[in-house]
């Protein structure tokens, strides 16, 4: 389990979820060829796998174009081609896969393979966000935090970690409860503050244990 308060410090400083860094990885999906696909890939048959990609991607199925992506940065199957993999991933991205615009976003904000945009990233983290996808949803409350590529608006940065917090992100619970606490971006409630701070804490972090606690102190007063 991420540590609450490393978490925070991270995301105050740009660098939310260590995972984000970590390449992007075939998924499955019902297609017919994705799904043949995907059992070539597992079974490491990896130029029979990015066939059966290469014809799903050329019929504009959104989640073959993604695997192909994914194979080409690799170099897996076939020689690493950046271009063509980022190609591929856009489309993907454009046609709604919350994944593939996810990793876009990954790429605009480190400026790897793309030049290096901080609105573009966030433009492509808030649409992944809006489809549900967690990470995108932490990461866009933290480009709005900070003001990365957006304008920073405590109010909107929020609403996202609201988002990702119902979705069970403790360290967005814990800077959502922090928000509500100092009165950043909503209106200060103390019973909010001590709702996030007791969700953050259900994992056992010893910080957000002992927030919940000063919370609770201070309401009983």
């Amino acid at each position: 389990m991420r540590h609450l308060a490393l978490a925070l410090f991270l995301s105050i400083f740009g660098a939310v979820g260590l995972a984000q860094a970590q390449p992007v990885r075939v998924v499955p999906a019902d297609d017919p060829d994705v799904a043949a696909g995907w059992t070539a890939y597992r079974a490491d048959r990896h130029e029979e796998a990015i066939a059966h990609y290469r014809r799903a991607a050329a019929r504009n199925e959104r989640v073959a174009q993604f695997n192909l992506a994914a194979m080409l940065l690799a170099g897996e199957g076939t020689p690493a081609d950046p271009v063509e993999a980022v190609s591929w991933l856009r489309k993907s991205a454009e046609l709604g896969f919350a994944r593939a615009q996810y990793a876009l976003a990954l790429l605009y904000e480190r400026g790897e393979h793309v030049g290096r945009s901080l609105p573009e990233a966030t433009n492509w983290f808030q649409r992944a966000a809006e489809q549900g996808h967690l990470d995108a949803q932490v990461s866009t409350a933290t480009q709005y935090f900070l003001g990365r590529g957006a304008t920073r608006d405590y109010r909107e940065a929020a609403r996202w970690y609201e988002r990702a917090a119902e979705q069970g992100d403790e360290a967005s619970a814990y800077i959502l409860a922090s928000l509500y606490e100092k009165g950043e971006g909503v209106a200060q409630d103390r019973v909010r503050a001590f709702y996030w701070y007791s969700r953050a804490a259900a994992g056992g972090d010893p910080v957000a244990v002992y927030k919940a606690r000063e919370m609770r102190d201070l309401l009983s007063r």
